[in-house]
This record gives C-alpha cells, structure tokens and sequence, in this order.
C-alpha cells in the first residue's frame, strides 16, 4: 500500500498571500527554479499572478512576480530562451513574459472567446510552437513570433481543459476536454486524427509517456487514471484508482518509463508505479485545499513542485523517489 506522509526530503514551501495555485511548472534549464500560474478567489473573480521561484537551501525564493488583469490557470516554459515564458488566462488570451524584465508582459494573443485554461511549448528542436486550449471547445496553435495563431482545432463537444505536446513525434498533441474524450492531433493533417472516449467523466488531464510514444494517461472527475496505448484504444492498459476526488492534474516521469505523479482535489498528490501489482508507491498530504498543480522535474531524478488552493507552492522529493535513480 501507499503511504501516507507531508511530502519526503523535507519540503520546501513558500506562500503567495490571496493567491490560488494552478499550474507549476520546473523550468528546463534551471535546476529548482520554478513558474506558478495562480489566481485571486479561486479564479472566479480577480487578478491572476505569474511567480517565478527557485529552491535555495531548504527554502524557496521568490524571484520575479508578474500580474495580470484576469486569473492565470495554466504556464509553459520557452524551449529556446531560458528567461521565456507563456500564461493562459481566464479572459481568453495567453501572455509572453521575460524574467529578464522587471515588468511585462512581452505579447498578449486573443483570440480564445472563454477561459485559456491550458498552453503548453513543444519540445521538438528545429520548430518552435506553442498549443492552447480553450473552454471556447477550440485549441490553437501559435508560433511564439507571430502575433496570430496558425490554425485553430475544432472537433471537441465541451470545454478543454489540457492540451499537451508530444515528445516525441513532431507536430503531434493530444487534449482532454469536458465532452469525456482524449483526442490526439497532428498540425499537419486536417480534422483529428484519433478520438478516445476514454471516461465516463470530463477529463482533467492528460501527459505523454517520455519512454513510449504510443502511451498516454488520462485524468478525470471519476477520479480514475487511465493508460491508452493508441495502437488499441478500445480498452485502457492500466486504471489505477485511489483518489476520493477529481484528479487535476497527471504527469509522466521523465526518469522512469512506468512511474507517474497525479494530484486531486481531494488535496493529496500520489505516486504511481503501473507496473507493480500495488501500484500506489506513496499518498503525499501537505496541502489542505485543491491540489492543481503538478511537475516533476528534469534535472533532479525525484523533485517534484506542486501548488493548491491553499496559497502555498512545495518543492520536494517524495520518500518514494528519494535514491531513485
């Protein structure tokens, strides 16, 4: 069974007074510095703030906090500029901001109609795109230097709540909506090239596997994480259950093939091994309000950064990721 405990190696917390958390994300080239996308009153009213942090010692700093008009639900890194970053809003637009200035944003795109609740900036070298996705049911595709979006993707019957890049194969990006689908689209071909009603729930979330292209987890108001290989849709590859509430958020290891991290609004964030019989390796309970985000990072074999409701960002390595190598 998983254990129960605050968060492993000691973590590191730092407050963002009357700020929500959303979305935290590891930079790629920084060791332990972070991005959290957050909100005031939960992201219903209010402003939204972009705090850019970093792990120092056995605290956490805050480096730049930049604000914006509208909450912010979701933050991507720049793959070719360590300083870039891009946040979603709930007015519809997505902002460009460079640490490297006190004040920002750089770019401000408008084009969604509702909530921007996901962006994320692919990882294939040689071409530099960004993906949206919108409670207006489209995603957008964006190239950070112009000031439009290249093409618009229509298809999805609710609102979108996760669009995600693959690592793997260029061009290609799957989204989780509302309507209980997981579709998988290529930037190159018209219409969508895969649709998986994979729950009987709005999903959440969804991630690609960094060690299989073919395999992708969803995430979903069922509480319930599924693993889809799409060369056989019909029935997931793994369930793994153990949530009591929504699950917000889902990622891959990007250290271990069969290893996946999710976070819930029943407050935890669990670690998960699909591979083993028991596959709950550890319940991690240090927030008390909706756990949103959720990131483990690339350059630290077992640290993870998460956020919540309850105003607080940790980083930290879970004990069941402590010596992992």
């Amino acid at each position: 069974m998983g254990t129960a405990g605050g968060g492993g190696a000691g973590a590191a917390a730092l407050r963002l007074p009357g700020l929500h958390g959303y979305a935290a994300e590891f930079s790629p080239y920084w060791p332990g510095r972070a991005a959290c996308a957050a909100a005031q009153y939960y992201g219903i009213a209010g402003c939204g703030t972009l705090a850019v942090l970093e792990q120092k010692g056995a605290g956490i700093v805050l480096l730049r906090s930049y604000d914006w008009n509208d909450g912010l639900f979701d933050v991507t890194w720049s793959e070719n500029n360590e300083h870039v970053l891009i946040t979603s809003s709930g007015d519809g637009s997505l902002q460009v901001w460079d640490t490297a200035k006190p004040k920002g944003p750089l770019q401000v795109y408008k084009e969604h109609t509702q909530e921007a609740y996901s962006v994320d900036w692919s990882q294939t070298r040689g071409e530099q795109l960004v993906v949206s996705g919108s409670w207006d049911q489209t995603a957008k595709l964006w190239d950070p230097a112009v000031g439009k979006s290249l093409r618009t993707f229509k298809g999805h019957e609710g609102v979108i709540y996760s669009t995600i890049w693959s690592p793997h194969i260029p061009g290609c990006f799957a989204s989780a909506s509302g309507d209980h689908t997981l579709r998988v689209w290529d930037v190159k071909a018209p219409g969508v090239k895969l649709v998986i009603p994979a729950h009987e729930a709005e999903i959440l979330s969804c991630d690609w596997c960094k060690y299989d292209e073919k395999l992708l987890v969803t995430g979903a108001v069922d509480c319930s994480l599924k693993g889809w290989d799409l060369r056989n849709v019909r029935q997931p590859v793994f369930v793994l259950l153990g949530h009591t509430y929504a699950i917000r958020r889902v990622k891959f290891s990007p250290f271990h093939a069969t290893l996946l991290a999710s976070c819930s609004y029943d407050f935890t964030v669990r670690f998960w091994d699909f591979s083993k019989p028991n596959p709950l390796l550890e319940t991690v309970e240090h927030h008390t309000e909706f756990t949103c985000g959720l990131d483990l990072s690339l350059h630290n074999c077992g640290q993870v950064v998460d956020c919540a409701w309850d105003e607080l960002v940790k980083i930290y390595t879970p004990s069941c990721l402590t010596g992992s190598v």
